[in-house]
């Protein structure tokens, strides 16, 4: 039984739990949004979080702190640059988990964690922006002008040779001169 436990091994002993957290929490502040099981992300939210807190108070300590958790310096830098900035007012909640399905292989349950503010689908979901207005019914009469206007300034200023005109219209030409000779 696991009364009162509250860290999932995830199937792992420490250090090899310890090395797959660090390694995912590095990819996540890297590339901002990553795919893995559901429980691998709760776990991870659980890691990461205290880190990104921790990097919103940018000093020599915190950076060795949170670099004792990464290690990798690249992660660290990215996440005291970019990161921190862009999460100094909310107060908590960084990463959003959405699951995304069963894998194929063993039907593991999979989501995708990223971090929340970097998600631009969802940032400017319909903050500013405005779609262009379209017309439904008026729109042919108006693009068939705007078609005759434009055609006789093409052909005075074009020097190609005619196209070859549709059968169809080759057929009725032929018919009509047929009659006119008669």
């Amino acid at each position: 039984m696991r009364h009162g436990k509250k860290v999932n091994h995830l199937g792992r002993q420490k250090s090899h739990r310890d090395a797959m957290m660090s390694n995912m929490a590095a990819s996540l502040i890297l590339h901002k949004r990553i795919n893995t099981t559901v429980s691998k992300a709760k776990a991870l939210r659980v890691y990461v979080e205290p880190l990104i807190t921790k990097s919103k108070d940018d000093t020599t300590h915190s950076r060795r702190v949170v670099f004792s958790y990464l290690r990798d310096k690249d992660a660290v830098a990215e996440l005291f640059r970019d990161v921190a900035p862009k999460i100094a007012e909310r107060p908590g909640g960084y990463t959003r988990i959405i699951k995304t399905g069963q894998r194929l292989g063993d039907r593991a349950e999979m989501c995708m964690m990223e971090l929340v503010d970097f998600n631009e689908l969802m940032l400017g979901g319909g903050k500013g922006e405005k779609k262009a207005k379209t017309t439904r019914r008026a729109g042919g009469r108006k693009k068939a002008t705007a078609k005759s206007e434009a055609a006789p300034a093409t052909t005075e200023e074009s020097t190609e040779e005619p196209k070859a005109e549709a059968p169809k219209k080759k057929a009725a030409k032929k018919k009509k001169e047929d009659k006119d000779e008669e």
